[in-house]
């Protein structure tokens, strides 16, 4: 891979680019807050000219960052390690991810199913390409009438894997989620392309409800791309410097990556999560990942769980979500904050109402 030498940003450089974005309209009141943005998981290099700013990004801003929070990301791990098993702890720190087959007894995990493909709650859907996503929260309305998810949820077990892959004590967002493939005639869904969610380490988990055939939708990681690796780090550097101008999102902070990068970045191929239900992977989506590809109409179900948190902080604790009077009532604000900024007419709003349904009921939310 062909990448520039690191050439220190001058005095004299970073004031011109700066005099540039104080010159844009409301310049003086917004440069202070992109430049504030640094310190937290802001990634939109579109919404943020500061992070987007190429000759910023060629002296090596995004570089820094992504540095500086896989640091932080692995001191936090080994202070959560003593609460994991040293086999999870090496499979992880080894390939991105954390497999469990089986990880519920037989039992418990018939109950829970039964219970969270027989009620009907209130759920949202967006589409995206030919793919419906439906989430149904596991809130304060919800958890009421499920019994055996509140005890699924409230696992230690399952907290644990969460916060070491996570590298903090976190307070995730827990959906039931379902996948519908190839509702419509429509592109291939987005999600279906390699990428990281983000510039450093979050984690997201599947407990799967349904069995998932290899060409039916699985989850799709690359092992050991979690990695930050010298080939990476410039690898990240060399998208950052042309990142405003990439696809959309690329641009606003998800890279896409090819196959062909993969081998240039030493990284194995692709493994899809063909798996029996019942069956739990949490994974750090810094590494390479995708939804893959369904060849005919199928549908997904999982408890879907997802953290992620200012990656500059030194402590793992102190996650202001998991109050008791806010833990279970993040994800009504997430979506009330959503709603009032379409209704202001600031963002659309892709998460649409569609009623009480089951988790494996036809998606209502389709546009021909």
């Amino acid at each position: 891979m062909q990448v520039k030498p690191l050439e220190p940003l001058s005095l004299k450089t970073l004031l011109k680019e700066y005099q540039k974005l104080f010159q844009q309209q409301q310049g003086w009141i917004k440069v202070p807050l992109w430049t504030l943005a640094l310190a937290t998981g802001a990634k939109s290099f579109v919404d943020n000219p500061v992070l987007g700013n190429s000759a910023f990004n060629e002296a090596g801003l995004h570089e820094l960052r992504v540095k500086l929070a896989a640091q932080l990301a692995a001191r936090r791990r080994a202070k959560l390690a003593r609460y994991l098993t040293v086999e999870d702890a090496q499979f992880f720190n080894q390939n991105g991810f954390i497999l469990k087959e089986n990880f519920l007894p037989n039992d418990e995990f018939a109950q829970l199913e039964q219970e969270l493909l027989g009620t009907e709650l209130s759920a949202r859907e967006t589409l995206q390409g030919n793919t419906v996503t439906r989430r149904i929260p596991l809130d304060y309305q919800s958890l009421p009438q499920l019994p055996q998810t509140r005890q699924l949820i409230t696992q230690p077990a399952l907290q644990t894997l969460l916060n070491y892959v996570g590298s903090y004590q976190v307070q995730p967002m827990l959906y039931v989620q379902s996948i519908l493939s190839q509702v419509r005639e429509a592109n291939p869904d987005p999600q279906t392309n390699l990428h990281a969610d983000t510039f450093h380490s979050s984690v997201k988990a599947w407990l799967f409800l349904t069995d998932v055939a290899e060409d039916e939708g699985p989850f799709v990681y690359v092992p050991s791309s979690h990695q930050l690796t010298p080939a990476r780090l410039n690898w990240e550097k060399q998208r950052s410097i042309g990142a405003a101008k990439a696809d959309r999102m690329s641009a606003r902070g998800s890279f896409r990556v090819t196959e062909a990068e993969l081998e240039q970045l030493g990284l194995p191929k692709p493994k899809a999560f063909a798996v029996r239900k019942n069956t739990l992977v949490v994974a750090d989506t810094f590494g390479f990942h995708a939804r893959g590809k369904s060849v005919r109409p199928s549908t997904r179900i999982e408890v879907w769980a997802y953290a992620r948190r200012n990656p500059f902080l030194p402590w793992t604790g102190f996650d202001p979500l998991a109050l008791p009077f806010l833990k279970d009532k993040i994800i009504p604000l997430y979506w009330w904050a959503l709603d009032e900024l379409e209704r202001r007419q600031w963002r659309k709003n892709p998460w649409r109402r569609v009623g009480r349904l089951r988790a494996g009921d036809p998606p209502r939310f389709i546009k021909k």
